[in-house]
C-alpha cells in the first residue's frame, strides 16, 4: 500500500472520495479484457488535465508507478499492474469540447466514450469511422493510446489517422500540446504519431482533436456463405481486385460459425467453412452498385449464396453473427486468448492454413475471424487455464502464431497493442535496433520508469 503521507497528498489534488484503495474497489481494478490479473496499491480518478500533471508531479517525485487507464477493454493487458503501483482513470475527463464544422474536427477528452462521439457527430451530417468492437465502452484516449482500429478499417483506416492534435501529460507533469487543426503539419517530429499507440508508456493522454469526414449516404450489406476456407480467403483479394473498397470485409470460419450458431440460434449454415460479411457505402447508386460487384465476385469464387440485405433491420440481423463470437465462445471453454496478427493481404489464404495447422499441431481449439480485408485476423484459442499442461501448449501455440505471422510479412499485432501478452515475441517481429530506439525514446520522457512499466517492454 502507498504511505499515509502519499495516500494524503493524492487526496488533497484529487479530493478523497476520488482515491480508492479499499479492497474491493482494487480487485475492480486488477483486471482488463484479459484473463490477467494484478492488484494495483490505489486508483485515483482526477477530474482534469491540472489535477492529473499534479498526481504525475508527485508521482515521479516519489518513483511511484502509474498505469494510465481508461474502461480497460484492451485486449493485450496494458492496463494490469506488474508490480502494485497507482491506476490512473481518466473517465472523469469525458466532455465533447468542440465540434468545429467548417474545418470538420472534434475536440474531446480523453475520458469520452468512442461511441457517444460518433452519435453526436453524426447528428451535424458528420462521421469518425474508427470502430473497435468496444467501440460503446471504450474510451477515445484509450484507443488512441494503442491506436485502434475495427471492422472499418479496411476504406477508412484506424485511429491515428484521425488524431490532429493531443494534450500529454508527460511523466514529470508538464503538459505538452502538439499537432493541431492545420491538414498539412511538417514542423519538427511527428510527436502526434509518437504518442498515439503508445500504451501509456510515454505519457498520459488528457485530450485530443480527431479529423470528422462527411457521414455517407446509405449502405448495403452482404452475407457471403462458403462451403471452403480456401475460397472465402482468395475472394477477399479478388473483391479488392476488382476496384471496389468496401466499407467492411469480415471473414468467419467454421468454429466461429458453429459457436454462434450453438449460442443464438441465428441459422446459420453448420456446414460452411467460412462466411464474409461485406458492408459497401457511399451515395445510394454507388452503393448498391458496389455491392452488386461484390455479390458477383464472391459468387464466382464459390460462395454457395450471398445474402443482399433490404433493410436496416436485415443488415443488423447479418452483422448480429459477426457480432456475437466473442460472447458464444466464452460457451465453448473457460478461457480464450484472443490474438490479433496482421499480415499482408496476399498472404491470408497461407496465414489461414498455417493457423489450422497450429490448432492441429498443438491440439487446441484456434476459432478464426477478424478483418480478412486488411489482413488483421484475430485467432482466438480456447482452452482452459486451470490445466497447467493446457496452458503450456495454449504458450506454444501463442509463439507458433506469432512465427507464422512474422514468416509471412506481417506483425504481431494490427490494433490490440503490444501490453504485456506479447512483450515476449517484439524483438522477433521489431529486431534490438528497434527496441533500443524505443527503450531510448521512453527513457528521454520518462528517465525514472514510473509510466506503465512493464509494459510493450522491460
Amino acid at each position: 500500500m502507498l504511505s499515509e503521507s502519499i495516500q494524503s497528498e493524492l487526496g488533497e489534488i484529487v479530493g478523497n472520495e476520488h482515491l480508492l484503495t479499499s479492497p474491493e474497489a482494487l480487485i475492480c481494478y486488477s483486471y482488463d479484457g484479459t484473463f490477467h490479473e494484478s492488484l494495483p496499491e490505489a486508483v485515483i480518478l482526477p477530474a482534469d488535465t491540472a489535477e492529473i500533471a499534479q498526481v504525475l508531479e508527485l508521482c515521479n517525485r516519489q518513483r511511484i508507478p502509474v498505469i494510465p487507464r481508461g474502461m480497460a477493454s484492451g485486449l493485450a493487458a496494458a492496463t494490469v499492474p506488474v508490480d502494485g503501483g497507482l491506476i490512473l482513470n481518466t473517465v472523469r475527463l469525458n466532455r465533447l469540447l468542440e465540434i468545429d464544422k467548417a474545418n470538420m474536427m472534434a475536440t474531446v477528452q480523453a475520458g469520452i466514450i468512442t461511441s457517444d462521439l460518433q452519435l453526436e457527430v453524426e447528428k451535424l451530417g458528420l462521421f469518425y469511422p474508427p470502430d473497435p468492437s468496444s467501440v460503446r465502452h471504450s474510451t477515445i484516449g484509450g484507443n488512441i493510446a494503442c491506436n485502434a482500429g475495427g471492422p472499418r478499417c479496411l476504406k477508412y483506416g484506424i485511429t491515428g489517422d484521425y488524431v490532429m492534435a493531443l494534450e500529454v501529460v508527460l511523466a514529470d507533469g508538464r503538459i505538452l500540446r502538439t499537432g493541431g487543426k492545420a491538414i498539412k503539419n511538417v514542423t519538427g517530429y511527428d510527436l502526434v504519431s509518437l504518442f498515439t499507440g503508445s500504451e501509456g508508456t510515454l505519457g498520459v493522454i488528457t485530450e485530443a482533436t480527431l479529423k470528422l469526414i462527411a457521414l455517407p449516404e446509405a449502405k448495403r450489406t452482404a452475407q457471403a456463405i462458403f462451403p471452403r476456407l480456401e475460397d472465402a480467403s482468395k475472394s477477399v483479394n479478388a473483391v479488392l481486385w476488382g476496384g471496389i473498397v468496401p466499407a467492411t470485409l469480415e471473414l468467419m470460419d467454421e468454429t466461429a460459425i458453429n459457436a454462434v450458431e450453438d449460442y443464438m440460434q441465428l441459422g446459420l449454415p453448420r456446414d460452411a467453412e467460412a462466411i464474409l460479411i461485406i458492408e459497401t457505402d457511399g451515395d445510394p447508386a454507388d452503393a448498391a452498385r458496389d455491392m452488386d460487384v461484390v455479390a458477383r465476385i464472391c459468387s464466382e469464387g464459390g460462395a454457395s449464396e450471398v445474402r443482399i440485405a433490404k433493410t436496416p433491420a436485415e443488415s443488423d440481423e447479418l452483422w448480429r453473427a459477426r457480432r456475437s463470437i466473442s460472447g458464444s465462445l466464452g460457451r465453448k471453454r473457460p478461457n480464450k486468448l484472443g490474438e490479433d496478427i496482421s499480415v499482408p493481404r496476399s498472404a491470408i489464404p497461407d496465414t489461414i492454413r498455417g493457423i489450422k495447422e497450429i490448432s492441429q499441431n498443438r491440439n487446441l481449439p484456434i476459432v478464426i475471424f477478424g478483418h480478412a480485408g486488411d489482413g488483421n485476423l484475430h485467432p482466438n484459442i480456447l482452452f482452459d487455464k486451470n490445466d497447467p499442461e493446457e496452458w503450456q501448449r495454449v504458450q506454444a501455440a501463442v509463439a507458433d502464431l506469432f512465427g507464422l505471422a512474422v514468416a509471412v510479412g506481417g506483425t504481431l499485432s494490427g490494433e490490440h497493442g503490444v501490453g504485456t501478452l506479447k512483450k515476449p515475441f517484439l524483438e522477433s517481429d521489431v529486431g534490438p535496433v528497434a527496441i533500443d530506439v524505443m527503450r531510448s525514446v521512453r527513457h528521454a520522457l520518462d528517465p525514472h520508469g514510473i509510466l506503465n512499466p512493464g509494459k510493450i517492454f522491460d
